[in-house]
C-alpha cells in the first residue's frame, strides 16, 4: 500500500515538473523572433491636458454631390444625414463633448482628460472616421429615399491638439466663419447660374474680387434675396452638444387587481447629442452652455 502511494506521489511530482517546463516553453515560444517589427511603430500619444479635435472632410465630395444630384447650393437632406452620422459617432464615443459640422466636414472635440485608447492619435482618427463613414452608408436611405447610393463616400481625417479653452473656441469660431464665407459665395454663385443663366465660369468671373457686402448687394438688388433670411443651418452650420431630453415610450402597466395589463405612455429622460444652429463665435453660446468646457462635467 505504502509503495503504491509513494509511486503515485513520485508520478505526480514528475508530472508537475513536466507541466511547468511546458508552460515555460510556451511563454518563450509566444515571443517569436519577428516581434522586433513592433519597434518600428511610431509613438502617437497625444499630449495630456489638451483638447483632442478630430476633423473629418469628405474626399472628392464635389463629384459625389454631382453624381447623387445634391441640390445647390445646399441640400438639407445631405446636411441632416451628416448630422445623423455625427450623432452616431458621439453616442459610440461618449468622451466627445461637442461637435461642429458644415458642408462636408465635421469636427469632434474629445475631453481634455480623456484617456480613451491611451490617447493614441491613430485610434482617435480611425475610430471616428470608420464610424462616420459606415453610418453615412447605413442611414443613406433614410434621407435619400429616391436616390440610390451609387458608391460609398470617403472621408479623410486629422487630429489637432488645442491646449486651452480659448484656442479651442478660436478653432470652432474659425470653422463657423469658414461656413459663412463659403455659404455666402455659393449662394450668390448658384443664383447667378440658376436664375441669370450664367455659366459657372461667367459666375466665377462676376464674383472675382467682390467682398461680403458686394455679394449681399447682388442678392438683394438683383434677386430680392436677403441673405440673413437664409436658413440658419446653411449660414451657421450645426453644433452638437449633450442634452437631457424627454423620450415618450409606450409601456404595459399591470395592476395587482387586474388580469390584463394596460398600455400607458411614459416619459423617460436620457442624455443625447442635440443639434443647434446658432452662433458660437460670440460669448452667448458658451455662457449658456458652460458645461461644455467644464473639465469636471
Amino acid at each position: 500500500m505504502w509503495a503504491a502511494y509513494n509511486v503515485n506521489v513520485r508520478d505526480y511530482l514528475a508530472l508537475a515538473v513536466i507541466l511547468k517546463r511546458c508552460l515555460s516553453l510556451g511563454a518563450t515560444m509566444a515571443k517569436s523572433k519577428f516581434e522586433y517589427v513592433r519597434d518600428f511603430e511610431a509613438d502617437d500619444t497625444c499630449l495630456p491636458h489638451c483638447w483632442v479635435v478630430v476633423r473629418l472632410d469628405g474626399r472628392n465630395f464635389h463629384r459625389f454631390a454631382d453624381k447623387h444630384n445634391f441640390a445647390k447650393p445646399n441640400d438639407s437632406r445631405a446636411l441632416r444625414l451628416m448630422t445623423k452620422c455625427a450623432q452616431t459617432v458621439m453616442e459610440e464615443l461618449e468622451d466627445i463633448v461637442i461637435a461642429y459640422g458644415q458642408s462636408d466636414e465635421y469636427s469632434f472635440v474629445f475631453k481634455r482628460r480623456s484617456n480613451w485608447f491611451k490617447r493614441r492619435s491613430s485610434k482617435f482618427m480611425t475610430h471616428v472616421a470608420s464610424q462616420f463613414a459606415s453610418s453615412y452608408v447605413f442611414y443613406w436611405r433614410d434621407y435619400f429615399e429616391d436616390q440610390p447610393l451609387l458608391y460609398p463616400p470617403g472621408f479623410d481625417g486629422r487630429v489637432v491638439l488645442y491646449p486651452t479653452n480659448q484656442t479651442l473656441k478660436d478653432y470652432l469660431s474659425w470653422r463657423q466663419a469658414d461656413c459663412h464665407i463659403n455659404n455666402l459665395y455659393n449662394t450668390v454663385f448658384w443664383v447667378l447660374i440658376q436664375q441669370s443663366g450664367l455659366t459657372p465660369v461667367q459666375a466665377q468671373e462676376r464674383l472675382q474680387g467682390t467682398l461680403a457686402a458686394d455679394k449681399n448687394e447682388i442678392l438683394f438688388s438683383e434677386f430680392n434675396i436677403n441673405y440673413n433670411n437664409e436658413p440658419l443651418m446653411y449660414r451657421k452650420g450645426t453644433v452638437l452638444i449633450w442634452q437631457k431630453v424627454g423620450e415618450v415610450m409606450t409601456k404595459e402597466v399591470k395592476l395587482p387587481a387586474e388580469m390584463e395589463g394596460k398600455k400607458k405612455a411614459v416619459t423617460r429622460t436620457r442624455t443625447t447629442p442635440v443639434p443647434f444652429h446658432c452662433d458660437i463665435i460670440g460669448d452667448a453660446f458658451w455662457k449658456e452652455h458652460p458645461a461644455v468646457l467644464d473639465e469636471d462635467s
